[in-house]
C-alpha cells in the first residue's frame, strides 16, 4: 500500500522562533520543519509550503481564509499545520468547515532549534495523527491528539486539554 502524501503548512509560532543573542526577543525566522523531518529521517512523501511567518497572536480572519483555502484547494488529503499555540483553536474552528480532509495543526511551547523543544515530538505525533485519523480537524500537542473543537490551551498548565 502506497502512503498518501502530507501537505505540510508553515504559518510560524514558537515552533519557528529563533533568538540572537540574550538581548534579542524571539523572532520568526526560516521555517525548521523540512529540518526536523530529514532529522527525523522521515521518508513519507511530503510537501512543505511556507504560507506565513507570524505569531499566532498576529494571525488575521485574512490569514485563517489562507490557511484554509490553500487546505481546501490542495491536492493532499493529509495536512500538517504547524502553528502557534496561543490562537491554533481558532484556525481549528476556521479549518473546521473543510469536508474529506485530514487537517492536524501541531506546534511547541519552546522553538525547534532549542535543544529541549518540543517541536520534533509534536511534529512526529502529527505525522502520525495525519496518517490515521479520520477526515477532519485535530490538534496534537504533548504526546496527545485532541478533536481540533473539543480543546483549548491551559496557559498555566502550559498544555492542551479537552473539553
Amino acid at each position: 500500500m502506497e502512503a498518501s502524501p502530507i501537505l505540510v503548512l508553515t504559518t510560524g509560532g514558537t515552533i519557528d522562533k529563533n533568538y540572537f543573542d540574550k538581548l534579542s526577543e524571539y523572532q520568526i525566522t526560516d521555517s525548521a520543519i523540512g529540518e526536523l523531518l530529514e532529522e527525523g529521517g522521515v521518508r513519507l512523501p511530503h510537501r512543505i509550503v511556507e504560507l506565513m511567518r507570524k505569531d499566532s497572536l498576529e494571525l488575521t480572519d485574512d490569514d485563517r481564509a489562507l490557511i484554509a483555502e490553500t487546505a481546501r484547494t490542495a491536492p493532499e488529503t493529509r495536512i500538517v499545520v504547524t502553528h502557534g499555540t496561543d490562537t491554533m483553536t481558532d484556525t481549528a474552528r476556521a479549518l473546521a468547515e473543510i469536508g474529506g480532509k485530514t487537517i492536524v495543526l501541531t506546534g511547541a511551547l519552546a522553538p525547534a532549534r532549542f535543544a529541549e523543544s518540543d517541536a520534533s515530538f509534536n511534529l512526529g505525533m502529527a505525522f502520525a495523527a495525519a496518517q490515521l485519523a479520520l477526515p477532519g480537524v485535530w490538534i496534537a500537542m504533548s504526546g496527545q491528539v485532541f478533536d481540533g473543537l473539543k480543546v483549548r490551551k491551559d496557559r498555566a498548565a502550559g498544555q492542551f486539554v479537552g473539553i
